[in-house]
């Protein structure tokens, strides 16, 4: 079973991930952030990944922690169940149309993580979701999970319809990347033998 679990608890956010790469797309996410809980289970769903996560964060404060930490908690478990990441086909790319946008998402499960992100917002909200913040979830998911990252909007306008698509395009990339190839017999995808360090 490639499965993950992170409990992550500070003084800030108390967070409980777990996740299932060979699953089904099922999903049971409470953020306390309506749109951010329903991007996550846009990941799940398309990714097919099962993802668990339940988030107490100090959103009287304001909500870039309960961003920040459950994008790492969610970036922990996916690295715990990659594990030595042998068999998987390692590279994913998406084109991700949602009615006037399209966004391009194209990752690597390198063990190096680096975000290129080349996509904004004309309205701070999404919501109740600053959307100063989507760019950082996407930077703390890369960083904890061990991924190059590229997200692209190629155009758009309707910012709902930005947001989404760039998630759905994570979730499919995501899904190819993470995807056992049974031609490789369980090899690490790599000519050095690992990925990372």
């Amino acid at each position: 079973m490639r499965t993950g679990t992170i409990e992550r608890n500070t003084t800030e956010t108390a967070i409980h991930v777990a996740v299932d790469l060979d699953g089904t797309g099922h999903y049971a996410v409470e953020t306390g952030i309506g749109f951010l809980d329903h991007m996550v289970e846009q990941f799940s769903r398309h990714s097919l990944i099962d993802v668990t996560m339940k988030v107490a964060g100090d959103l009287h404060v304001d909500q870039h922690h309960t961003t920040e930490d459950s994008a790492i908690a969610l970036g922990q478990a996916l690295a715990q169940a990659l594990g030595d990441k042998g068999g998987i086909a390692r590279y994913g790319t998406a084109y991700s149309p949602m009615d006037e946008t399209l966004a391009r998402v194209a990752l690597d499960i390198s063990g190096r993580p680096f975000l290129v992100w080349k996509a904004g917002f004309t309205q701070e909200k999404l919501g109740e979701w600053d959307t100063e913040l989507i760019e950082h979830w996407f930077h703390s998911v890369a960083q904890a999970a061990g991924i190059t990252l590229h997200c692209e909007l190629l155009y758009g306008q309707n910012n709902h319809h930005i947001c989404e698509a760039l998630y759905k395009g994570f979730a499919r990339a995501m899904r190819q990347a993470v995807e056992i190839d049974p031609r490789k017999g369980g090899a690490v995808p790599s000519t050095k033998g690992q990925l990372g360090g």
